[in-house]
């Protein structure tokens, strides 16, 4: 079984500059079974995570040439140049590659899709029709949540076989409950949909009430580039404004959040648009970590019991709950509890589950 792996062109498969999708990956390749038959195509970047898995490709000299299918393209040809039949392909979050990849290969191959965004907002797969198409080329679809699962098939009437749930794996490092000092996080790109100004709104109002508690925003406007645009930097201004225990680190690694997170004990999650996952809730849990989040997208399938869910989410209910944990250490230390106890996303479990749905492809057909 050799199994090929597409990212996104803007997917940087490195150590440093890794977002969701390329963690999720990442994670999953650790604990296969089958890691010795993977490869994994993306953009070239220097120190790649897995570099024995991943090959990396320069972009076209065509600028006129999309990105994705240039090393869609490049891909195919390399497929097709090894003249091997039955292998499965993967492609992450680009729907619209499938009918160029389809036609582009010279054997039969076991051609499946991950969704990790809303399908009705993506190119390929907005109409029913487009994906009717999707479902009578692939083998499999896989989708990061029910939520995109249910989105998906709005208008669809048959093929649920075909569409599975498969959350993202994070992987959990310590294996005690870490010890958990005074310090409230927000998470995330620094952007308005991401509800970043209602975290800020909120700290203003409790900053000067708690003054042995520390807060702190980590994220930067476009994933592993802390470069700041003029939204970002009035949050920092504001932010930082507020005295020297608010900081905005900006985008840090996987390595280093985690670190963050095992020490901090409460998370705010305001995301005002329609999480279609919510990687950060699965890592804050696997950290065991208070969550206070919004009730938007996939994030109450993520979070369930074990957080406080907000409808209608803005600054002042969030520093309503903010004060219920800060003020009562053991409702905080409950909520850590539940966080930490019920965390199902481990990576080495969604990774066997995965492994298992590449076994039905193969040996099926």
């Amino acid at each position: 079984m050799i199994i090929n792996i597409l990212l996104p062109y803007k997917e940087k498969f490195s150590k440093n500059k890794a977002s969701s999708v390329s963690l999720t990956v990442s994670n999953n390749l650790q604990f296969t079974k089958y890691k010795k038959n993977i490869r994994v195509f993306g953009h070239n970047v220097k120190e790649p995570m897995h570099e024995e898995n991943f090959i990396g490709f320069e972009n076209s000299w065509n600028i006129f040439k999309s990105k994705n299918e240039n090393i869609a393209q490049k891909m195919c040809e390399f497929l097709n140049h090894e003249k091997k039949s039955k292998q499965i392909i993967e492609v992450h979050n680009r729907p619209y590659l499938i009918n160029s990849i389809y036609s582009k290969l010279n054997h039969f191959h076991n051609l499946t899709l991950f969704l990790h965004n809303d399908p009705l907002e993506m190119k390929g797969s907005i109409s029913i029709n487009e994906r009717k198409n999707l479902l009578s080329k692939l083998n499999k679809i896989y989708c990061v949540s029910n939520f995109i699962k249910k989105k998906f098939l709005i208008g669809i009437s048959d093929h649920y076989n075909k569409v599975v749930v498969l959350h993202n794996g994070v992987k959990r490092v310590q294996n005690f409950k870490p010890n958990k000092q005074k310090q409230i996080i927000f998470v995330g790109r620094i952007v308005k949909e991401k509800g970043v100004d209602l975290f800020v709104d909120s700290i203003k109002e409790i900053y000067n009430d708690f003054e042995d508690w520390e807060f702190k925003i980590i994220g930067s406007p476009k994933l592993g580039i802390n470069k700041f645009d003029n939204f970002s930097k009035k949050i920092k201004m504001n932010f930082e404004g507020l005295g020297k225990r608010a900081k905005m680190l900006g985008f840090v690694d996987s390595k280093s959040l985690n670190k963050i997170m095992q020490k901090s004990s409460i998370i705010v999650i305001p995301s005002i648009w329609q999480e279609p996952f919510g990687l950060v809730a699965a890592e804050a849990m696997s950290n065991g970590m208070a969550i206070i989040s919004s009730k938007n997208g996939g994030l109450p399938e993520i979070i369930g019991k074990n957080g406080i869910l907000i409808e209608n989410i803005n600054s002042k209910k969030i520093t309503k709950n903010l004060k219920k944990f800060m003020e009562n250490e053991n409702l905080l230390k409950q909520f850590q509890t539940k966080s930490w106890d019920n965390f199902k996303l481990n990576s080495k479990i969604i990774s066997a589950r995965l492994d298992q749905y590449r076994n039905e492809l193969f040996f099926k057909n």
